[in-house]
């Protein structure tokens, strides 16, 4: 299901909205007259406006029902600590990459990572769309493709930073690039901001027995940070909505590092290790992976980053479960991204079934459209 602008019929605009308040004054307070009135105001405004505004509370709460409902995250026995930045009255792109240079600072907070989401202004028929960030993380590696075929940097990225130059960004090739922020406003057009030094926390990554290790020149950037996924509370879509937590290790190793189509670590590793690759039975590849997550774990600590391994989420992500049981809840849950890559069946939520159904509110994927090479800002 991908919602990108609101495309609600009135009736169904209603229905989730009044769904929504009725489970916020149902978790938040059992004050029924103050629904009612809530409900009245909100009926009012949306047959008035086509839509209506959710107060910092409804907002807040909101935002965290939506982590809680995330089937596909693992880490959600914190979804009560998230942090709430209402930012819908920054309308500018300019004033857009002011808060999401903030919101890195805030949630690196010297290592010691906090879970923050940022929302600004959602889609309505009064503002047209909301804003657009156009990157899928907020921190990028760029990615350019060489006349042999071959990529330097992230080639995950390619089209996006295709993209930034087109839109006049010119960033030194490197393996390890930051790209700048795209940022499209429905009255501005596309911006192409770039990210501060001081707002990226980067980690080199060595390993705790391989003195070689470090000859690879690996580092990866401390936060996770989702910026092109809907929020939608309430029949409200918030396309423009960044949220972070801290990496899993093997988020990192596993994926960003191994991948074919990534940083392809993997053949390098087990050369540099002696690992007889030339038959897929000698288990090479797993072994490479394996010390893959273990130097990343290892430089997140002695870093002083916040990361986890699988083993402990794992772990976490039960205690949740067992949790929302207790709250009278169905949890759940995508199996398949909850059991996590290298070593699946060592894992508690390996172990048994989940109901995959989404709620709202929820997090959607957002547009899947390049970012236009039109106006600069």
């Amino acid at each position: 299901m991908a919602v990108t602008t609101i495309s609600l019929e009135p009736h169904e605009l209603l229905e989730e909205a009044y769904e929504f308040l009725t489970l916020f004054y149902k978790e938040c307070s059992s004050d029924r007259v103050h629904l009612s009135e809530r409900w009245r105001q909100a009926r009012i405004e949306i047959e008035r406006t086509g839509t209506y505004t959710h107060t910092y509370d409804e907002l807040a709460f909101g935002a965290r029902v939506a982590w809680r409902n995330s089937v596909r995250c693992i880490g959600r026995l914190r979804w009560q600590s998230l942090i709430v930045r209402d930012a819908r009255t920054t309308t500018t792109a300019k004033g857009i990459h002011s808060q999401l240079v903030e919101h890195l600072i805030r949630a690196t907070n010297g290592g010691r990572i906090r879970s923050i989401i940022t929302v600004f202004q959602p889609d309505s028929p009064v503002t047209r769309s909301g804003p657009r960030i156009w990157n899928d993380q907020l921190v990028r590696y760029a990615g350019w493709r060489n006349d042999d075929g071959t990529a330097m940097g992230d080639p995950k990225n390619i089209p996006l930073t295709r993209a930034a130059e087109r839109l006049g960004w010119h960033g030194r090739r490197g393996p390890f690039t930051i790209l700048p922020l795209l940022i499209e406003t429905s009255h501005e057009g596309c911006a192409v901001l770039p990210i501060p030094t001081e707002a990226v926390l980067e980690v080199p990554i060595s390993h705790p027995e391989y003195p070689w290790f470090d000859a690879l020149n690996l580092r990866w950037h401390a936060v996770p940070a989702i910026s092109n996924m809907c929020l939608r509370i309430g029949g409200v879509n918030y396309s423009c909505a960044p949220f972070n937590g801290f990496y899993m290790g093997d988020e990192i190793a596993s994926r960003n590092f191994s991948d074919l189509g990534r940083y392809n670590q993997v053949q390098a590793v087990a050369s540099r290790m002696g690992l007889d690759t030339r038959t897929d039975r000698s288990l090479w590849r797993d072994r490479a992976v394996i010390e893959l997550n273990r130097a990343v774990l290892h430089s997140f600590d002695l870093a002083r980053v916040t990361i986890a391994d699988h083993h402990s989420e794992s772990a976490n992500f039960m205690r949740f479960v067992a949790k929302e049981e207790r709250a009278g809840r169905t949890p759940r849950a995508d199996w398949t991204w909850i059991n996590s890559v290298p070593v699946p069946p060592q894992v508690p939520s390996f172990h048994r079934t989940y109901d995959p159904t989404e709620l709202n509110p929820n997090f959607w994927p957002g547009s899947s459209a390049m970012c236009p090479a039109g106006k600069r800002i």
